[in-house]
């Protein structure tokens, strides 16, 4: 076994502690560059340092202990314009910074070739050889040990992606092997040779299935050998080691290790990824470790984990975790960060001394140009590969690089803000030695999950529970938005609300569809609803659930096919659907899978499920099947496979069809607006009631299928709530009383339904918004110029104001129309107007026919020669609607409207004619055409 050197980290500690005891002070010179609140400060034994995050210290850490870092971007992003900075803000070298916070060693992923034939990059750093090495010697400059992470491919490898180099495309096993024994020497040598602190060598990229393009443990075995053969010859004191995921599996790792074992694969250290987000507790993580540690003698560590400090996206390019729901675990926030990670090397210093460290993956994968430069930005990822992968990939990688290429979906986990400044959380794994101190605080109000099913009351807790940055957390009364109370039918709700100290807190209440299928996940030990026809198929797996903790596993070597089913009975008569999700690899276009619902005489039409990768999740719906009275229907997954295809079925569904919703889009722009008011613009008073407006809508908006009646009280909540507001204004009083006048008999001659209302305020103080009511009902608001402020003369707040409003298509009758002029300071009545409509309809037309020969072809006119214009007509012959059409109107101007007839019988046919407005229609006189020939 081997065994690290001493980090340069516990050097610093020995010689701090060694000064402390002897009573003396370290020079100046001593110090470290990065001494501030948001750095390490000196070291003590004595108590936790000082700090702006709470991190209690790690007691049984070993000296030697890894906290490092992987920085494999790094290089991409500097061609890209990113500047580090350390914790006060000044640039810096990116590996000087990692020192000065306590990193003590980083790992450096490398591909193959991750170029296509024209040298462009495939992004993610584009890091092959060469560049590792670069990264590699600032590394070592720095005093920083290197881990050097062989993919043995040309671009990311992972669970999902263990694809060969192009290179080495079509080899056998042995093949790969022997090509990977030269590769890895080859680069082992040069690493050496360049001088580079090589203290590790993993073989292979979470390499749960497969590395190198290679699968099953006979032949992996083969390539794992081969890779560590190599570094022994040209390192042999660099440890070796092996790298996998989903530690949160039962099993899983006894098995793997059982597996290398038996195989007598020579290695030194089993690596994890270990992610909150996916991979279960931290101390499932230690068992697993342990077990391997304690059975086969293996050194134990984690080469990736990481967590988020925001959900807010940096560059303009989508996150891997950008909801809430995703970052349970821990707050998202700097301090989340710290305990995220601190939790991590407990788990890992619980090992015993096997535990070797942590790595954080990519905590320096920053943006390299905000959102609004998303256009430069992708230039910048396509140019220096500094996206996590650029079009080019999609060459060699089409199914996810080839869609989905673009910038850093990781940058709100970095340990740097958007900016490039070092967070205080990048000094967790000095602060893991030390302890570090900040004031008391609130860190987040933990969010409020509620699960439940359409029907059922939506009960949300008295108390929310209040966590603290040192760890601790207390329960307060909670007071929810009233929001919560139009919950209606499926959907994903968020209800805010406010904690008695004034906290704000916030619950998702999830209401599902009724799943008409029982053990939909798995998740029961009863299996015995289900059936399962054919091979590869195992229920209740631990591998990737999409929900819960278990799932229905296929794989295997040969190809494969499978039916699973659910017979239901006892359905209500009415419309279904089947919903099922699946994740995974189909390898290649020959992989099937699909999903149907069928009852006694109908076979449903399958929907197929994509096969996009790993946690990839395919959900496709079935099409709706009418069940009828004997209440019957099957689900149904088939698939078949070929050999190697892998991944995971889960959470399926039978519920009722969905019924769809109202138009939202009214809704959804009148609440964008709202919700972008500056309520600072308005007087404190008058706002209230907006926050519970929006609220409404977001309830209203985030319903699968929301009822009209629910669309529209959402607006007319909008509506009032907005006609509330009160601009901030300079009055010194209510406004003065204005008039309201029309236009109706002026403008055309004719009392029509169309005219124009008038307010004028001749002299007086000034309103900021007119409403304006026709029989008592608010019609309009029109939003008003004050006509001063505070710092102008009381004569410009005293200047005539006015206002037109356009009134249409009003039926015959008597209208009164009121008002009110508001300003801050009050509410003042407009003296009210009358207004008589006695010409709403069109004006009568007449109608007229030319068959002056008395055959049956002929054009009929029809001409309203003076009156209130029509905007469509309507023509009927014998009863019949023969042809319709839209109007130009402008009263009071003549309208005419020609129709051509042609072929009609010999005999007498009648015509008449109707011209309509909004207000009504009016007919002409009957008309009789006469056919003689």
């Amino acid at each position: 076994m081997h065994r690290r050197t001493r980090s340069l980290l516990s050097t610093a500690l020995a010689t701090v502690t060694a000064v402390a005891l002897i009573g003396v002070a370290l020079p100046a010179s001593a110090a470290s560059p990065a001494a501030s609140a948001l750095a390490p400060a000196a070291v003590s034994v004595d108590g936790p340092v000082d700090a702006t995050i709470t991190v209690p210290r790690v007691e049984n850490l070993p000296d030697d202990f890894i906290g490092g870092v992987d920085v494999s971007s790094v290089l991409s992003l500097e061609e890209s314009g990113v500047v580090f900075r350390d914790a006060q803000g000044t640039p810096g070298d990116l590996f000087a910074i990692l020192a000065d916070a306590g990193v003590t060693d980083v790992r450096v992923r490398v591909w193959n070739d991750p170029f296509d034939a024209n040298g462009n990059g495939y992004g993610g750093g584009d890091v092959d050889v060469d560049r590792a090495i670069e990264i590699s010697q600032r590394a070592t400059d720095a005093g920083l040990g290197v881990l050097v992470d062989f993919h043995y491919s040309d671009f990311w490898a992972d669970p999902a992606k263990q694809q060969a180099p192009k290179a080495w495309e079509g080899m056998t096993a042995d093949q790969v092997a022997t090509e990977v024994g030269a590769f890895t020497r080859d680069a082992v040598r040069r690493l050496v040779d360049a001088g580079v602190d090589l203290r590790m060598v993993q073989v292979g990229n979470e390499t749960n299935g497969g590395v190198a393009g290679v699968r099953g443990w006979d032949d992996m075995a083969k390539v794992f050998s081969a890779g560590s053969a190599a570094v022994r010859a040209e390192a042999p004191d660099t440890l070796v080691a092996l790298h996998f995921t989903n530690p949160e599996r039962a099993g899983f790792y006894a098995d793997v290790a059982a597996q290398l074992d038996r195989r007598d694969v020579d290695y030194d250290v089993f690596a994890s990824s270990y992610y909150p987000f996916w991979h279960g507790t931290p101390e499932n993580l230690t068992a697993v470790l342990s077990h391997v540690a304690e059975t086969y003698g293996k050194k134990v560590m984690v080469a990736e984990t990481s967590w988020a400090f925001t959900l807010d996206d940096g560059d303009g390019h989508g996150n891997v975790v950008d909801l809430a729901s995703e970052a349970t675990q821990y707050p998202v926030s700097v301090q989340g960060q710290a305990d995220a990670v601190r939790a991590v090397v407990q788990a890992v210093a619980d090992v015993g001394e096997a535990g070797l460290g942590v790595y954080y993956w990519e905590p320096a994968w920053l943006p390299v140009g905000p959102p609004a430069q998303l256009e430069q930005n992708r230039t910048l990822w396509e140019r220096d590969g500094s996206g996590w992968a650029s079009s080019f990939a999609g060459e060699y990688e089409p199914e996810d690089a080839g869609h989905w290429f673009g910038g850093s979906a990781w940058d709100n986990q970095a340990l740097f803000g958007f900016d490039g400044t070092a967070s205080d959380a990048l000094n967790i794994f000095s602060y893991a030695r030390t302890g570090a101190h900040a004031p008391r605080a609130v860190e987040s109000v933990q969010t409020v999950a509620l699960q439940v099913t359409e029907g059922d009351a939506v009960e949300l807790p008295d108390e929310v529970t209040v966590l603290y940055n040192d760890g601790s957390s207390e329960q307060q009364p909670v007071t929810w938005s009233s929001a919560a109370g139009f919950i209606e039918g499926a959907g994903e709700y968020v209800i805010s609300g406010a904690t008695d100290a004034g906290l704000a807190a916030s619950a998702t209440v999830t209401v599902s569809a009724r799943n008409y299928l029982r053990n939909p996940g798995f998740e029961d030990a009863d299996t015995s609803m289900w059936s399962v026809t054919g091979s590869g198929l195992t229920l209740r797996a631990w591998d990737d659930p999409r929900s819960g903790t278990h799932s229905a596993h296929f794989y295997a070597g040969t190809g494969y096919s499978f039916d699973l089913s659910q017979t239901v009975s006892g359905l209500p008569a009415g419309s279904y659907v089947a919903r099922a999700s699946l994740q995974g690899d189909g390898e290649g276009a020959d992989g099937r899978a699909s999903l149907s619902l069928s009852s006694a005489s109908v076979a449903g039409a399958a929907a197929a499920f994509g096969f996009d990768g790993w946690r990839v999740w395919s959900t496709p719906m079935t099409e709706a099947l009418q069940v009828g009275a004997d209440g019957t229907a099957v689900v149904r997954v088939s698939a078949a496979l070929p050999a190697g295809a892998w991944g995971t079925i889960d959470d399926l569904e039978l519920v009722r069809a969905p019924v769809p919703g109202a138009d939202t889009s009214q809704l959804r722009e009148r609440r964008d607006a709202a919700a972008a008011l500056d309520l600072d613009a308005y007087v404190e008073s008058s706002t209230v009631a907006l926050p519970g407006a929006v609220a409404r809508a977001d309830i209203v908006l985030a319903a699968a299928s929301p009822s009209a009646s629910a669309v529209t009280g959402a607006l007319d909540a909008l509506a009032a709530a907005v006609d509330a507001l009160l601009l901030q204004d300079a009055a010194t009083t209510a406004p003065a009383r204005g008039v309201l006048s029309h236009d109706n008999g002026h403008d055309t001659g004719l009392l029509d339904g169309d005219f124009t209302l008038t307010m004028n305020l001749w002299w007086g103080q000034n309103a900021t918004k007119l409403r304006v009511f026709e029989n008592g009902v608010l019609i309009k608001t029109v939003p008003l110029t004050f006509g001063g402020t505070s710092a102008q003369s009381a004569q410009s707040a005293q200047s005539a104001q006015s206002a037109q409003i356009a009134v249409t298509g009003k039926a015959n009758g008597s209208y009164v129309y009121s008002g009110e002029l508001v300003n801050s300071r009050g509410v003042t009545a407009v003296k009210p107007v009358t207004v008589t409509v006695k010409d709403a309809a069109p004006g009568t037309p007449v109608l007229s026919a030319d068959n002056w020969d008395g055959d049956g072809s002929y054009t009929l006119t029809a001409d309203m020669w003076w009156g209130t214009n029509a905007t469509s007509y309507r023509l009927y012959e014998d009863g019949m609607l023969i042809s319709e059409g839209d109007m130009v109107a402008n009263s009071p101007a003549a309208q005419r409207v020609t129709v051509p007839v042609a072929d009609r019988a010999v005999g007498k046919h009648t015509y008449r004619v109707e011209f309509v407005n909004a207000a009504g229609s009016t007919q002409s006189k009957t008309l009789t055409v006469a056919v003689k020939r």
